[in-house]
């Protein structure tokens, strides 16, 4: 279903691959957007590792909610590292993409859309306590939604010249 890497010697093992995951604070993610165009925006994400889902945060209304509620396939991509070498006109870089599904979470009594906001808290405000934390999700759960992408399938990469 999903192809292989061309460039197989330089795909990063999935222990990797869910290392740049967690660490990177930002990625692109694709959507089928209007009238056949691609929509890919820049977005904050966190990783789960425990089931192995991504999740963000949105606006209850707006474009990428009318992509997702159109086809809810995606796929997402982020950079780790992208160091330019012009000496030899090549990057060293390291990947991940992942492809999956999106579903959106507007009910803000199910419990996976607080703890999608849980999981983005925790990534992006790690020193906030707890009880200011739970204070913020609870006033403004009404007004997002949480989108979870649950993976099909992701793949990393890094440069040839990082191969060890």
């Amino acid at each position: 279903m999903f192809r292989e890497m061309r460039r197989s010697k330089q795909q990063l093992n999935d222990e990797a691959t869910k290392k740049i995951l967690t660490g990177a604070t930002g990625g692109v993610l694709a959507l089928d957007g209007d009238d056949g165009y691609t929509y890919a925006l820049p977005i904050s994400f966190a990783y789960d590792d425990t089931n192995q889902k991504i999740y963000f945060h949105s606006a209850i209304k707006g474009h990428k909610i009318d992509a997702i509620k159109n086809n809810s396939k995606v796929s997402f991509c982020v950079i780790d590292q992208d160091q330019i070498v012009g000496e030899k006109f090549t990057t060293y870089f390291k990947s991940a993409i992942v492809f999956g599904r999106i579903k959106i979470i507007d009910d803000n009594n199910d419990p996976e859309k607080r703890r999608g906001l849980e999981i983005l808290s925790e990534k992006y405000s790690p020193t906030v306590s707890i009880e200011k934390r739970d204070k913020v999700i609870e006033s403004q759960i009404k007004a997002l939604v949480v989108m979870v992408l649950e993976i099909d399938h992701m793949t990393g990469k890094q440069a040839k010249e990082l191969i060890n």
